[in-house]
């Protein structure tokens, strides 16, 4: 089988006014010079941005470049999941990324679909092989999983229900994600995992999101972004040396590419992908 070239896309999340559309339209602009495979967007849970995702999309669509939205299934019913895909697939879209996705605050039932492998069974059944469907992957495991065999047969049921391919949750340990590939190979999966890549700009902020979502920011890198207090610069100076770091270590193990978790920030995402030379790379 011939190796693939790497895939390096960018994700975005919808504005919540006119004034952060037009923030974003100048920020994808910039980002759009790197060339990246593909923009995804964001669901918000419950479908909270249902029509800010499809805006988004559509204009990203129009400027020429490939778009994948999410599609989270918490919350939703058949009907709303299949409206959402009906949509789509008459605009033109190929590629998704099929979410489980949080209960919304204040919603007691998770609605028709329990697990993200659910979505993708009836994402197929209703569309076929019309999308690409990317589905989540935890190197560090879900928060939420029993165990970490649990976690990695949780894994397995979204591809066995039809999933393509995979993006991971960020991480900062190289290990976790090597070791995650080999007990995916170990039972059977050989799809492309995608490691997820988070930047770094604020202590506080990657603190908070890596409690919630179970991401481990390894203890010196804690304890150095710690020592930098307020200073922003020395914050992200020193996070773009890690993430680099990082970066390089999974482009050169073989990784199937990254996938820039951006914030709907330009500048830290476009001074990693141009210190790993990637524009250069996708011209080859």
């Amino acid at each position: 089988m011939t190796p693939q070239p790497p895939v390096f896309s960018l994700e975005l999340f919808p504005p919540q006014t006119p004034e952060g559309a037009e923030k974003l339209r100048a920020a994808r602009a910039r980002m759009a010079l790197l060339k990246p495979r593909f923009f995804s967007v964001t669901f918000g849970a419950g479908g909270s941005t249902r029509d800010r995702t499809l805006q988004t999309v559509l204009e990203i669509q129009r400027e020429g470049h490939q778009a994948a939205p999410h599609l989270s299934c918490i919350g939703s019913t058949q009907d709303s999941i299949r409206s959402i895909l009906e949509q789509y697939q008459a605009q033109g879209i190929r590629h998704l990324v099929a979410l489980r996705g949080d209960l919304p605050s204040g919603m007691a039932r998770p609605g028709t679909f329990r697990y993200a492998n659910e979505l993708v069974e009836f994402i197929r059944a209703e569309t076929g092989d019309w999308f690409h469907i990317e589905v989540a992957a935890y190197p560090e495991y879900h928060p939420q999983a029993k165990s970490p065999m649990d976690d990695l047969l949780a894994f397995k049921r979204k591809l066995d229900a039809g999933a393509d391919s995979a993006i991971t949750q960020y991480f900062y340990n190289f290990d976790a994600y090597a070791y995650f590939i080999d007990e995916c190979q170990a039972v059977g999966i050989d799809v492309p995992i995608v490691p997820g890549i988070m930047p770094i700009s604020s202590y506080s902020s990657l603190a908070r999101f890596s409690d919630n979502c179970g991401a481990e920011i390894p203890r010196w890198v804690r304890k150095k972004l710690e020592s930098y207090g307020d200073d922003t610069l020395s914050i992200r100076a020193f996070g773009l040396d890690v993430v680099s770091a990082l970066c390089a270590k999974l482009l050169a193990s073989g990784a199937p590419g990254l996938h820039f978790y951006t914030l709907n920030q330009v500048e830290l995402t476009t001074t990693l992908w141009h210190r790993l030379g990637l524009s250069q790379a996708m011209l080859k």
